[in-house]
């Protein structure tokens, strides 16, 4: 539901005012801000690749900023995982770009999804991921191994990191975001265990002092990811004691039982929304 109402939001959106920020992130890799999910770029002697590529009405602006960093085309898309605000631009980049993902994410945009206050149309063929894997892949490409990894379910079930090995920046899509408490999207097989479990896997494998491209937000450091995946656990923890106690969701409500992370709500999603996630988490094996 969270889903469709942020859908409906960028429907309604005017995106002729949106502006494309970049800010060189380190080694070869960019970070484009503008509206959707960050994109991260990375630019030398073989061209361009990017890290999602947001809404499709973005296009033209996201190829603007990129000529200003390279004057060579788009060669590789890596989807993060399959939401409209990460991969809406799919098709405008296919004609020069082979997209790359999990398989998941190309089997959910074949599908499409139907959603209580939308419909996600399925995706049209030239938007959809050419290359598939199931554990990762490795893209070597300016003089670096960018390697994409697959975690096990948080976001959704599709989803993907990308690791910028030499330059050490890793792009973390929507499995961590600045905005307050994170979209699970359960219906796309995510999950708030899976998501901890998620971050726990890839924080062991980056360096230390990686910068992070969080999904949305501003650029950010190990350090923050680990105080969000901390956060993450103590919710889940307080939200399973009270279900073994007998609370219902309800009276869970009533009682406020996420007020400890009540600035957390600055986002899209609220309180109790996050605790129904949790809770409806919790119910499955």
């Amino acid at each position: 539901m969270m889903l469709a109402a942020a859908a409906a939001v960028a429907q309604q959106q005017d995106f002729s005012k949106v502006e494309i920020k970049t800010t060189k992130v380190a080694g070869n890799v960019y970070m484009l801000e503008g509206s959707g999910g960050n994109i991260a770029a990375t630019v030398g002697d073989d061209g361009v690749a990017i890290v999602d590529d947001q809404f499709a009405p973005l296009s033209a602006k996201i190829h603007a900023a990129l000529a200003k960093l390279s004057p060579r085309p788009v060669r590789f898309i890596i989807n993060t995982h399959w939401h409209f605000d990460h991969v809406g631009g799919n098709a405008n980049f296919s004609d020069t770009a082979a997209i790359l993902a999990h398989t998941n994410v190309r089997k959910r945009m074949m599908a499409g999804a139907k959603m209580p206050m939308m419909d996600v149309p399925p995706a049209e063929p030239r938007a959809l991921p050419a290359v598939t894997f199931e554990e990762g892949v490795s893209l070597w490409w300016n003089g670096e191994e960018v390697r994409a990894i697959h975690l096990r379910p948080g976001h959704t079930d599709g989803d993907t990191v990308v690791w910028f090995t030499r330059s050490n920046v890793v792009h973390l899509g929507d499995d961590f975001v600045t905005y307050g408490f994170p979209y699970v999207d359960l219906q796309s097989g995510g999950s708030v265990r899976g998501m901890i479990a998620a971050l726990d896997s890839i924080l062991s494998q980056i360096p230390k002092d990686a910068k992070i491209i969080p999904g949305h937000g501003p650029l950010s450091t190990v350090d923050d990811v680990r105080k969000f995946r901390s956060a993450l656990e103590e919710m889940v923890a307080t939200v399973e004691k009270a279900k073994k106690a007998g609370r219902t969701l309800d009276q869970m409500k009533a009682d406020k039982l996420l007020s400890p992370w009540a600035p957390w709500s600055k986002g899209f999603l609220k309180e109790d929304d996050f605790l129904a996630t949790i809770a409806e988490d919790l119910a499955k094996k």
